[in-house]
């Protein structure tokens, strides 16, 4: 359809670029946010550097891990160890994690604004923020979660207090074997419930915000409404990026609008009704909702 060549639409002096997003914010009808791991790493959570070695530094000594990212993915030898990791990783990641101040300055840029956030991310953030949970779509999972890892059934489980006993009790990069979690019905081991393969489960709650977010997308269809994405990557383009562009291209009173430093582009079929800022994503969240209540 097109995507064929990518065009930036910014400038080095972008104050004009965020007064025309507060614009388009202002007057749309409807706002639909698209959040990926950009906005996350804008509030300071960070997968490598001093905040990794801060939390991860014997793992790199012994596993020669450099990121959180990558250290999710890497084949312990036991599941003592892999949950040792993962109950530090979801932690620090998801239940002693401030809210990050992007987060909070988007809510309010929200606020009295009829909206929906579908997000990539998996860190709880929006929630903690104060952002309505039926106005969110979580679509590939929650560090919150367990699923089974066969999985023989299409159930998530709640996994706090696991959680923070294995981080309190593990020693020497291990969990006690006791705390390794099983599947209550099939006795297989859990697993994450993050979408990195095809055994993801998309429980009852999964479906609910999925049902809900295309009811959004179909009351507003013909409207003015505003796709505003918030650092996507190219991990999963397919999610939001493409989606956002080719529904901007299909209604006529759309405009997209992009804030990712180093990734901020659009097609050029769309231009004409696209924002996009190169820059940091909370830097620029915090001006709009400064100038919002001043």
């Amino acid at each position: 359809m097109f995507l064929k060549k990518k065009t930036t639409a910014f400038t080095k002096d972008y104050s004009e670029q965020i007064e025309k997003l507060k614009q388009e914010i202002d007057t749309a009808e409807a706002i639909v946010v698209g959040a990926g791991a950009g906005i996350s790493t804008s509030a300071g959570m960070d997968y490598g550097g001093e905040r990794f070695e801060k939390y991860f530094s014997d793992f790199r000594k012994k596993y020669g891990i450099t990121d959180m990212y990558s250290g999710g993915f890497y084949p312990y030898d036991t599941l003592e160890e892999y949950w040792a990791w993962w109950s530090r990783h979801i932690l620090i990641n998801r239940y002693e994690a401030s809210i990050g101040k992007p987060f909070k300055d988007l809510l309010e840029i929200l606020k009295g604004k009829d909206y929906f956030v579908l997000t990539t991310n998996v860190d709880h953030q929006f929630q903690l923020a104060g952002f309505d949970k039926k106005r969110l779509f979580y679509t590939q999972g929650d560090y919150g979660l367990w699923q089974c890892s066969r999985p023989c059934h299409d159930k998530t489980y709640d996994n706090e207090a696991a959680v923070r006993q294995m981080a309190e009790e593990q020693k020497d990069m291990k969990i006690p074997m006791k705390l390794i979690p099983k599947c209550p019905v099939c006795g297989t081991p859990m697993t994450m419930n993050l979408r990195c393969d095809m055994t993801f489960v998309q429980d009852e709650g999964w479906y609910k915000a999925s049902d809900r977010y295309k009811e959004f997308l179909q009351r507003n269809r013909g409207l003015y409404i505003l796709f505003l994405e918030l650092g996507v990557g190219a991990n999963t383009p397919g999610i939001i990026k493409y989606p956002f562009w080719q529904m901007t291209w299909k209604e006529p009173k759309a405009v997209y609008a992009c804030i990712n430093y180093g990734e901020a582009f659009c097609p050029q079929e769309i231009e004409n009704r696209a924002v996009c800022i190169n820059a940091d994503i909370g830097q620029i969240l915090e001006k709009i909702a400064d100038q919002k209540n001043n």
